[in-house]
């Protein structure tokens, strides 16, 4: 396996990995981004007609303009952008890779992916959190008709689909699946919809189940998923309806693993949060730093691209601070 050097190897190649990266770049060091799927993974994954909470200048990194159609930009236009920020700017970006180790050792950092060991000097993680989807843990989940991942309604036209959550992914997918001629039933373990779902949505989701045109269980969860059917407990007792398939948008997991191996020590209440000091975004240990929606641990809805994007230049101003006191 190929070992490489380099100043500062940035692990996740999201938004919030190339502002790192221009950081970088603005101070001639010498760094690299590995990514393990494709640039902007999380985005890509994202279903195809998605439109984001934020407006478009809220989602620039670095001050580059992102001009959109509307005010709040689409996925593709996201991809776009992202796209054009990290080919303009030629960043040195490694994508389909996987790290799977990062130890400091003697002072210095060994990054080691399925391709190759990279040395550096500092390592900043900025991985996301839309690899890992939290289960239902349920029989049945194994199904083949059971995603966690939601693209595009076509292929529900016509048929009996569950959709669980009550978040803005499982509300888009419930209103444009039932707009493309699927039967939609929403399973939601709380009493409503999220408050925190898109405020020009949420009155149309509420609406649409109000008039009986989407089903609504609340208080309620699966128990088990059947090939035909599903089993549902609901506040008036269990029930069984037909069922063709099931989308299950609960919410997905940081990759802690990677985290723990490293070193960082993470909360042990429920949260999860790694240590971090808010200032530099420095972790406990010396060197690693954590940037974006990884810092909020469990809580996936505190961190977003619109308030981490400012962590790329505290990570870079930190370094530049101890490069100095150095000199």
């Amino acid at each position: 396996m190929k070992e490489l050097k380099k100043d500062i190897v940035i692990v996740g190649g999201g938004p919030i990995g190339i502002a790192c990266a221009l950081e970088c770049k603005k101070r001639n060091w010498d760094y690299v981004i590995i990514e393990k799927g494709a640039l902007t993974n999380s985005i890509f994954n994202y279903p195809r007609n998605m439109t984001f909470f934020s407006s478009s200048e809220k989602l620039e990194i670095d001050e580059i303009p992102f001009i959109s159609n509307k005010s709040k930009p689409n996925r593709d236009e996201a991809l776009e952008y992202y796209r054009r920020v990290t080919t303009s700017n030629n960043l040195n970006i490694n994508l389909f890779e996987t790290v799977t180790d990062i130890k400091k050792e003697a002072g210095q950092f060994k990054t080691t992916s399925d391709k190759a060991v990279y040395f550096s000097d500092q390592v900043i993680i900025c991985t996301g959190f839309y690899d890992i989807p939290k289960l239902l843990n349920v029989p049945g989940e194994d199904l083949d008709k059971v995603t966690h991942y939601y693209k595009e309604a076509h292929n529900y036209t016509l048929q009996d689909v569950i959709v669980v959550g009550a978040s803005n992914s499982a509300v888009d997918a419930a209103l444009e699946i039932w707009r493309k001629g699927g039967r939609v039933t929403m399973v939601v373990r709380g009493e409503g919809i999220g408050e925190r779902v898109k405020y020009w949505v949420r009155p149309d989701i509420i609406n649409r189940i109000k008039e009986g045109s989407i089903k609504a269980y609340f208080n309620s969860e699966i128990k088990a998923i059947k090939e035909e059917s599903v089993e549902i407990h609901t506040p008036e007792g269990d029930i069984e309806i037909d069922n063709d398939y099931v989308v299950a948008l609960t919410g997905y997991l940081p990759n802690f693993s990677l985290l723990e191996k490293s070193g960082i020590t993470i909360s042990d209440d429920q949260k999860y949060i790694p240590t971090y000091d808010p200032e530099t975004m420095e972790s406990n240990i010396e060197g690693l730093y954590l940037a974006g929606v990884i810092c909020g641990g469990m809580e996936t809805h505190k961190w977003f691209i619109e308030n981490s994007r400012i962590h790329a230049k505290l990570i870079a101003e930190a370094i530049e601070k101890k490069q100095n006191v150095k000199a």
